[in-house]
């Protein structure tokens, strides 16, 4: 773009967020125009959530619809909430009843877990999505300003400055107090009820707070003023343009939300609300009382006044939690004795389990316990490590590199595409000088299946399974076995299982991962100068045999991790071996037409039905093509098991339970709510997909009679063995994003392991 666009598109942009200021008649006819725009802070945050829409996930086995606003689409997902899709949502349930005024008011969202768990991502999302709602039209907030200049010779609102004209005089409310609190109570009731009675929603505006101490002093002021000089009319009089108006505000840190950090402090007053500026209280008239035009209005619930009060490890803050009881009961808090205010705000706390351990100190004096208070008002919501393969794998991709984008799969072929790829990595050395460091395909997902595996309770896991199984159906919420497809539906994990309670935490493997970049990369024959390559055996070993450096593991945790890696490295091998093979196999795959054509040719036998021909014509269904796709295709039988072309009882039994029962099980699932079944696609069917994506060595033994993997690493020129290896490495880069180093690396280590069982 040129310099003028530029600058068009940040007017644009500008002019979207905010309005001129609205007179106070202005504001409440665009109010009755616009009622969501009077919502009160819970349904302010609920209505924010719930405006960026959902999409559906697969977590823990389960399909859940999960809300956008926490992938932090505004930012392409910088500070996207990975997983705990269960926890969040029901955060917003008890949103929606806090919001509603259904028994919840007096709550305090309590948001804990161990670090690494996405908690911090959630006061980003909140502070990013609040900010951008805050922008469009359905989620503008507006507040009040005051002008008292020119009514008296006194210094009235100016925060100890001179008074002067135009727009210097005029103030903003410091708390974001809501233009509503300007009426008197029953005024204001019979508005918010024709607003609600105008309102397309299920839970209605309620807007109890009176104006805040600042406003209140101008308001007072300008009334004895406009008193004293007998004027009618006297609310019009106070709040006529020329003294009130109302603004729109972008959402932000300290205009609506209030995050108190870990290291802020000072008296809990002061961090509460704010603190009185003595200087200030000796610049304004007065009359020997404190005046709230002097007051800072710095503290959390005064920035957080009109949204959201986030109190940040909330352990640090412990002292304040008590203060804080008031506030969702009382919604007011006091800036002294003299001088209170209403607040209107979601107090939000996030804590790791440290505070849990200080609100239980006292827990053994049962009735007499002085936390016991708090404790019944904090509403605890857990957040826990990722039990996801791809949500784990995603989450170590963005520790790693600058991605962001939140993964919003179509299909688990498409996440498994993204688990498996590789990551380059550019490392520079105490020289300076940068080199590329790649982390081979598998890398990720070995890490991430590891630290997923350590995290799941054990204690659940049916006899036939292992972690990695589990973690398998976590992931995509069925398993593989042999033809079948198995459900996890089908399986009784306890729901009291302590999985994602404990384990190794994304940190740990990120600095697993930074140390191994570092580190010498001179593993490799002489005749072989790969430099730059992890492999994943590489990264799972050394995740496994440094556990016992890390002081956050204790020695119980370390031997159980410890038990946990073979099978993980099992299941990653694996994954290679198919890589493998299937670049091995690339050039004698089957047609997916001769796949639709043999499944057409067996529901045709199956039914005693007849089949049209390439000339339109109407025939039997052909026996010697089903016979041949399933000799040389499917591997499953040979010539034994046909007297000429006709099927024995095993070929006909497996054509009705593993084809025709597995359309019509996949038929079943593609249903729509009427029973219609739009597309019914054969390669769903497990053992056609088994024909079409997989191979065993069966079928390399029987496709390439000369090759020998024991001559892998050096093959003779010339021989089937040589042609073979040239065609796999270039295979491996063409289908999934292999380099060559790492193709070559990964291809040896598979056959290695096949070359000694060869024969």
């Amino acid at each position: 773009m040129s310099s003028d666009e530029y600058i068009e598109a940040a007017n644009r942009e500008l002019d979207e967020a905010y309005q001129r200021p609205l007179s106070l008649d202005e504001y409440v006819t665009h109010l009755l125009e616009n009622p969501q725009q009077a919502a009160h802070a819970s349904k302010y945050l609920l209505n924010a959530i719930e405006n960026a829409g959902t999409r559906s996930v697969i977590e823990e086995g389960e399909e859940k619809e999960r809300y956008r606003f926490f992938d932090d689409p505004w930012n392409d997902g910088e500070h996207a909430i990975l997983g705990n899709t269960e926890v969040l949502n029901r955060f917003v349930d008890d949103l929606r009843s806090i919001a509603a005024g259904r028994g919840k008011d007096e709550k305090i969202l309590w948001l804990d877990g161990p670090t690494a768990t996405g908690k911090s991502e959630l006061k980003r999302c909140l502070i990013n999505g609040l900010r951008e709602y805050s922008k469009t039209e359905a989620g503008r907030r507006y507040t009040m300003e005051w002008n008292v200049a020119g009514v008296s010779d006194q210094p009235g609102m100016t925060y100890g400055d001179e008074v002067s004209s135009d727009e210097d005089d005029w103030y903003q409310s410091p708390v974001q107090s809501h233009p509503l609190s300007v009426f008197p109570e029953d005024v204001r009731a019979k508005l918010l009820a024709e607003l609600n009675d105008r309102l397309d929603d299920h839970i209605p505006v309620r807007m109890e707070a009176e104006m805040d101490p600042f406003c209140r002093e101008a308001y007072e002021y300008l009334e004895e003023q406009y008193r004293r000089d007998g004027v009618a009319d006297l609310f019009s009089a106070v709040t006529s343009p020329a003294h009130l108006r109302v603004k729109n505000f972008v959402v932000d840190v300290g205009q609506g939300i209030g995050v108190l950090h870990s290291e802020d402090d000072g008296p809990p007053k002061e961090r509460l609300v704010g603190s009185w500026m003595a200087g200030m209280l000796r610049e304004l008239d007065s009359r020997g009382r404190k005046n709230p035009q002097a007051f800072s209005y710095d503290g959390v619930l005064s920035q957080g006044n009109g949204l959201v009060t986030i109190v940040e490890d909330a352990a640090q803050h412990a002292d304040l939690l008590q203060k804080l009881l008031n506030v969702p009961d009382e919604s007011r808090v006091k800036l002294d004795k003299g001088i209170g205010m209403d607040v209107d705000t979601q107090l939000i706390v996030i804590s790791n389990p440290d505070l849990e351990d200080q609100l239980n100190q006292h827990a053994d004096r049962n009735g007499t316990d002085p936390l016991k208070a708090l404790k019944r008002r904090l509403d605890k919501h857990q957040f826990t490590y990722l039990t996801n393969l791809s949500l784990e794998a995603e989450l170590l991709r963005r520790e790693l590199t600058d991605e962001t984008t939140v993964w919003d799969a179509t299909s688990w072929d498409q996440l498994e595409e993204w688990i498996r790829e590789p990551v380059t990595i550019s490392v520079r050395d105490s020289s300076g000088t940068v080199t590329e460091r790649e982390l081979a395909p598998h890398a990720i997902e070995g890490a991430a299946l590891y630290a997923v595996v350590s995290r799941l309770d054990a204690s659940d896991l049916p006899e036939d399974l292992d972690l990695t199984d589990k973690a398998l159906l976590f992931d995509r919420g069925y398993l593989r076995d042999g033809d079948e497809r198995v459900d996890i539906d089908e399986f009784d994990f306890e729901d009291e299982a302590t999985d994602g309670k404990h384990g190794i935490p994304v940190t740990y493997t990120r600095d697993i991962i930074a140390d191994l970049l570092h580190e010498d990369s001179e593993r490799f024959d002489e005749d072989l100068p790969v430099e730059g390559v992890i492999m994943p055996r590489d990264l799972i070993n050394a995740m496994a045999e440094r556990l016992s450096d890390a002081p956050v593991f204790s020695n119980t945790e370390v031997a159980e991790f410890g038990e946990r890696v073979a099978p993980v490295k099992n299941y990653i091998f694996s994954q290679q071996e198919a890589d493998v093979l299937d670049a091995m196999m690339r050039d004698k795959r089957v047609d997916e037409q001769t796949v639709e054509e043999y499944v057409e040719h067996v529901y045709a036998w199956s039914e005693g039905e007849r089949i049209e021909n390439e000339r339109g014509e109407l025939v039997e269904p052909d026996l010697l093509k089903m016979k041949i796709f399933e000799i040389e295709h499917l591997g499953r039988f040979n010539e034994d098991n046909y007297t000429g072309d006709k099927p024995h009882e095993e070929v006909r039994e497996f054509r009705k339970e593993k084809i025709i029962t597995a359309l019509n099980r996949h038929a079943w699932r593609q249903r729509d709510a009427e029973f219609r079944v739009s597309d019914v696609n054969p390669k769903e069917i497990p053992v056609i997909r088994a024909v079409l994506g997989t191979h065993d060595w069966d079928d390399i033994k029987r496709t390439f009679e000369d090759f020998d993997p024991r001559q892998w690493d050096n093959p003779p020129s010339g021989t089937e063995t040589a042609d073979i290896k040239r065609d796999t490495i270039e295979n491996m880069q063409d289908l999934f994003e292999y380099s060559e180093a790492s193709a070559e690396l990964t291809s040896r280590y598979v056959m290695s392991q096949v070359s000694y069982k060869w024969d």
